[in-house]
């Protein structure tokens, strides 16, 4: 038997004996914790399946990339159901890296690819910038924001200028 299909068998076998336990009322359960594991499985299986593999002519480092987002949002998730909902104002910019930490995976394990790596700097800078200005709460960052696109406009509007030529 693979790996795999013993991973999801027993993931059934147990989800199944905790609601059965829960619907004779043996154990009390709240859905609010199980509802991730939907996303946290795959996940897990994404990432599982590319590191079981015994041999490196079947790896695709492709599959690294759900897993990866997939992991990232159900630690979100589960962050927010253990410690509070409140929490999501402050870690949806988490949201925009869980594709970043994908795309890393799949950079490191696969080919190197130079523009997957670029691909992930622009998430990771866009998601680091956004969850810094958010725990910051700096709300000055709109006066910043428009005179930096003030600036960026004269540059070009000036650049685009030439000196006029005498005849």
């Amino acid at each position: 038997m693979n790996g795999f299909r013993l991973m999801f068998g027993l993931f059934f076998v147990v989800i199944g004996i905790l609601a059965l336990l829960a619907a004779i009322n043996a154990i009390s359960l709240s859905w609010d914790y199980f509802w991730p594991l939907f996303i946290l499985v795959p996940g897990l299986a994404f990432e599982f399946s590319y590191f079981n593999r015994k041999s490196k002519d079947y790896r695709n480092a492709g599959i690294l990339v759900p897993g990866g987002i997939l992991l990232t949002v159900s630690v979100i998730f589960y962050i927010n159901i253990f410690f509070g909902w409140h929490l999501m104002e402050y870690m949806w910019p988490l949201f925009i890296l869980a594709p970043a930490i994908g795309l890393f995976q799949l950079y490191f394990f696969g080919k190197r690819n130079k523009g997957v790596l670029m691909a992930t700097g622009i998430l990771a800078g866009i998601g680091f910038f956004a969850l810094i200005i958010n725990l910051l709460r700096i709300d000055f960052f709109v006066y910043i924001f428009s005179i930096g696109l003030i600036a960026v406009g004269v540059y070009f509007i000036f650049r685009g200028i030439e000196p006029s030529k005498k005849r």
